[in-house]
């Protein structure tokens, strides 16, 4: 039986929108969490489809497999660059809001998450049946779990228990041909794949079970302000390398950004905030951190102890107070215009590049770095474990990230410039051969596939930077379960077309409803 056998399937639900029903334009702008893409030109899907089923994603699949019709599958919404709901040739939606069940089992301390869930669903879910368990995941909580994992899930305990994706141990899938399987039937390589890959090249993802993890009845957080000074420097300098040397309960991320450039132009200050969550209490950080990373100056007056679940409310900027339902809530608050990109660190970056960007930064307004440690538990599973290659020897990650609330094809050129103009500056100090990039911060720029029949070795470009040596197995794996590259976009796995190697030999069990 499927996951959600249970599940009564009613007729008389509505999930199929043309472009002429009532409903379809809200639901064509729902969840896209960067207005950049609404207007644009070519993301209006011939049907959307909000499934409550394993059969309506199925049916979708094989008619848009017999009609020519391509597929955009959203969960959250957050696609950095839209492929999730943008497409150049017929095509529909299947937007998987309604397939958002999280079922936890204490016992054996696992749980099953749709898809369409998102991560504050997912923390709220656990938090609710648990005091002792939690899970390895990202800080938005509108995020969908769908994207998430399928793409790696960086998170504030990746140095203690690893990704998002290090803790999948089933999933149930849906393929070309329509045929729901799990682990067993989909064999270890399509698991494998889809566990920081991108599900979306390889079929769709229905539901994941996942193995949570225990966190201490009291963490520890902390956010330190400090200019962009010279000490300051300094203390970066110092972060680069303790950060991912400190005991594993131990993350402290640093952002950059400008602290108070106002609407009329005037250029403010540049700061730093040292972000940290310590999975333990005060008492156990403070002699760390003398020991670890004495110049930061940490007071225990500086921390806050708290539960793992108001943690993630800490990190993501909620006020102190507010409810655990506010994890629920789909939607950005503060809703922007964006663009993203992405590099690994192997080396220390230099004090003189620091002091080079604190100018560029101050040139934008909602300019952003964000610089997440690794070490601990990432150094510890093989570049070959998962797709997502970016373990020992990386230091850790930069997220580039600007910001802009007017419209208007000028005012977006703008900030992609700048951008733009950063990330080619930040190219001699960041990992090389090849430059390394996060699937979940996706990024266009690096490359894209031609349209038509998508050549392996183009794709190469782009596919090496987010998966390094993995690429060549993850175009193996599509040979072999969508040899007719069915489930393709701009940033797709292509078949590698190994000859004899077209078909995937599937185990005997099938789920058929």
């Amino acid at each position: 039986m499927s996951l959600h056998s249970s599940r009564r399937y009613i007729e008389s639900f509505n999930y199929i929108y043309t472009p002429s029903s009532p409903s379809y334009p809200n639901l064509r702008q729902s969840f896209q969490q960067n207005p950049r893409w609404l207007n644009s030109t070519s993301s209006r899907p011939e049907f959307i489809v909000t499934p409550y089923s394993e059969a309506e994603i199925r049916a979708a699949v094989i008619c848009c497999k017999k009609y020519d019709l391509q597929i955009r599958v959203k969960s959250g919404g957050h696609d950095y660059e839209g492929l999730s709901f943008l497409c150049q040739v017929p095509f529909i939606i299947i937007d998987l809001t309604n397939l958002r069940s999280i079922s936890v089992d204490l016992e054996d301390e696992t749980a099953w998450v749709d898809s369409g869930a998102t991560v504050g669903e997912l923390y709220y879910t656990i938090a609710k049946n648990s005091d002792v368990l939690g899970f390895p995941a990202g800080i938005c909580p509108s995020v969908g779990i769908g994207g998430h994992f399928s793409g790696g899930g960086i998170g504030t305990m990746l140095r203690k228990h690893g990704l998002a994706a290090d803790n999948i141990i089933d999933a149930y899938f849906i393929d070309v041909d329509g045929r729901i399987l799990d682990r067993e039937a989909m064999g270890e390589d399509l698991f494998w794949a889809i566990r920081g890959g991108g599900g979306a090249s390889f079929g769709i993802v229905v539901a994941w079970k996942i193995k949570l993890v225990r966190v201490p009845p009291v963490v520890t957080v902390f956010t330190l302000h400090k200019n962009l000074d010279q000490e300051c420097i300094q203390l970066v300098n110092i972060w680069q390398n303790v950060s991912s040397k400190l005991p594993r309960e131990l993350f402290i991320r640093l952002v950059f950004q400008n602290s108070n450039r106002d609407d009329n132009g005037d250029q403010g200050m540049v700061e730093v905030l040292f972000n940290s969550l310590f999975l333990g209490p005060v008492k156990e950080l403070i002699p760390l951190m003398e020991k670890s990373f004495p110049e930061l100056g940490l007071d225990s007056k500086d921390c806050s102890e708290m539960s793992w679940i108001e943690s993630t409310l800490y990190l993501q900027g909620f006020k102190s107070g507010d409810p655990l339902e506010v994890l629920l809530d789909r939607t950005v608050q503060d809703k922007s215009y964006f663009k993203a990109k992405s590099d690994f660190v192997e080396e220390p970056i230099p004090e003189y590049v620091w002091e080079a960007l604190r100018g560029r930064i101050s040139e934008e307004r909602i300019g952003i770095l964000i610089l997440d440690p690794l070490g601990g538990r990432m150094d510890e599973i093989p570049e070959s474990e998962l797709p997502f290659p970016h373990r020992k020897g990386n230091l850790y990650n930069i997220q580039y990230l600007v910001k802009w609330t007017v419209d208007g094809a000028d005012e977006s050129e703008r900030h992609v410039n700048w951008i733009r103009s950063l990330y080619d500056y930040m190219e001699p100090y960041v990992a090389r051969s090849p430059r390394s990039a996060y699937l979940n911060y996706r990024d266009l720029d690096i490359g894209i596939n031609k349209p038509g029949d998508v050549d392996y070795s183009q794709a190469a470009v782009w596919g090496s930077r987010y998966f390094k040596g993995n690429f060549e197995m993850l175009a193996e794996v599509k040979s072999r379960i969508d040899p007719g590259n069915f489930f393709t976009s701009e940033q797709s796995i292509p078949p590698l077309n190994h000859p004899g190697k077209n078909q995937l030999e599937h185990n005997s069990l099938r789920f058929d409803i």
